[in-house]
């Protein structure tokens, strides 16, 4: 059905199909992280050929969005419709145009459902009493609702103990491109043509945003696109920080404060840590605030090795929120050419955890290079204070943020080095290692095989230490197609 104009999203596209086939009422919740494509992938999946489509404005007044439906429902249905005053007047009138449409498979659009739900508008009473009271029963009719407000998608129609509960047919989760899609996009929809290092320090940038990606211009050197779009006068990306958390959650306040101390935080932090940190006294409410997080790609969470749930550590994910804070936070008056010359010292020191965080999103071609995609893996972290036994015996503090816990008794610790050439493994780098694992054996007391586990750029240097590298994962093999984790 689609053309030819989507990359990526196979699975996106083929739980589609399926539902296309099926001869019953759907309703389907297509949500994710604002710009990341939802609207592309519903528009191009069906050729933009709807029974009826209508967008919702963000904080726009109900009457201003009822007269807008209006209008579309005059387009679409060929005639004038009578005075629509409430959200239960238009879903009524678009019953009744609906009804007239003799097809097999009736589409419907309603995209930005979260911004139609003004206050006091009954707009979430409006679409349940509609789609229960009819739009279940009408065989051939499917409904796709999408937003960019997660939370509200996931309180209100994904996870919704009211009306609505058990109602929605799927819901449909769109992710951030991957490597290989982005290097697919650049060139395919762009005609840009960048070697894999460079696409790597741009995912490290934008991350896998298809609408970010979309403002590159081609025959612009690297830097200088950057420079256009953060540094300069007008850049059309220095003020979609602010835009992104306003848009995507009603309460912006406490998302932006979690995001903005983990952007602080390499190693991550617990549930406790955060909420010292923000100064809430709610840990319900910070809990679900960090589970939407997790659930739009903004952080990861990760169980800590041989700990229970309430040890798990948190990371900001979003590459965008981590160099956009980083790099332009508060200031202001910063150098048109700032990125262009940027001193290496302060590119590396973000360089490294950005890097980090890349292979988090690509775990899935990660234990493909290693050969293990068909092992069952935990992902796990660990970390140790610096501690001294009652023998004298002194352990350094550890922090390791990536273990593949394999089902066949073998760990990968992974270190993730972002480098311009080979990894060069000093003494001192490998005597590191080595004390490392002997501290991670100690202290979980794990009989499982350790692997040292090296992902970098470039591969690895082969010199007298380098024997302390189990295996080897370079960027090329984390540009490989998408597979399943």
């Amino acid at each position: 059905m689609a053309e030819n104009r989507i990359i990526g999203r196979d699975y996106e596209q083929h739980i589609l199909q399926n539902i296309c086939e099926e001869e019953e009422a759907r309703l389907v919740a297509v949500y994710g992280r604002r710009r990341v494509g939802k609207t592309y992938l519903v528009k191009y999946f069906f050729n933009e050929k709807f029974d009826f489509f209508f967008t919702g404005s963000f904080e726009t007044p109900m009457k201003t969005q009822l007269s807008l439906f209006k209008t579309a429902l005059e387009q679409y249905s060929g005639h004038s419709c009578p005075s629509i005053k409430s959200w239960f007047d238009a879903f009524t009138q678009l019953k009744e145009y609906l009804q007239g449409v003799r097809k097999k498979r009736i589409v419907v659009f309603l995209d930005e459902l979260p911004w139609m739900d003004t206050p006091r508008s009954n707009f979430l009473a409006a679409f349940t009493y509609f789609w229960n009271s009819w739009g279940s029963t009408c065989d051939g009719l499917k409904l796709i609702v999408c937003g960019s407000a997660t939370s509200w998608m996931l309180d209100k129609i994904i996870g919704d103990k009211g009306g609505l509960y058990g109602r929605s047919s799927r819901s449909i989760y769109i992710a951030p491109f991957n490597l290989s899609e982005v290097e697919r996009f650049l060139r395919s929809r762009k005609g840009i043509v960048w070697n894999r290092y460079q696409i790597l320090e741009l995912y490290m940038i934008l991350g896998g945003i298809p609408y970010y990606l979309d403002m590159l211009e081609k025959g612009l050197p690297f830097s200088r696109n950057i420079d256009n779009l953060f540094f300069r006068q007008g850049a059309p990306l220095r003020t979609e920080y602010d835009f992104l958390f306003r848009s995507l959650f009603k309460s912006a306040t406490t998302y932006r404060q979690v995001v903005e101390v983990l952007a602080t935080k390499n190693k991550g932090l617990s549930l406790k840590e955060i909420k010292e940190e923000v100064g809430t006294g709610d840990s319900g409410g910070l809990s679900e605030v960090l589970d939407n997080l997790c659930k739009c790609d903004f952080i990861h969470k990760y169980s800590a090795y041989g700990k229970k749930e309430k040890g798990s550590i948190f990371q900001l994910a979003d590459l965008f929120s981590l160099y956009f804070l980083k790099f332009i936070g508060k200031k202001t008056g910063q150098d048109e050419h700032y990125w262009s010359n940027i001193k290496e010292s302060a590119r590396n020191a973000w360089a490294g955890y950005a890097f980090e965080q890349v292979c988090l999103h690509h775990i899935g071609q990660i234990r493909q290079a290693l050969g293990i995609h068909g092992v069952l893996t935990n992902v796990c972290s660990w970390s140790q204070p610096k501690q001294t036994d009652n023998d004298g015996t002194e352990w350094p503090g550890v922090q390791i943020d990536l273990l593949l816990c394999r089902g066949d008794h073998v760990i990968d610790v992974c270190e993730m080095k972002y480098c311009q050439s080979e990894f060069v493994v000093s003494g001192e780098y490998a005597e590191k290692l080595r004390r490392r694992n002997n501290t991670f054996a100690h202290f979980t007391k794990s009989k499982d095989a350790q692997h040292t586990v090296l992902v970098t750029t470039y591969g690895l240097s082969p010199n007298i230490h380098s024997g302390c590298i189990y295996s080897t994962v370079t960027m090329d093999e984390l540009f490989a197609e998408s597979v399943t984790v």
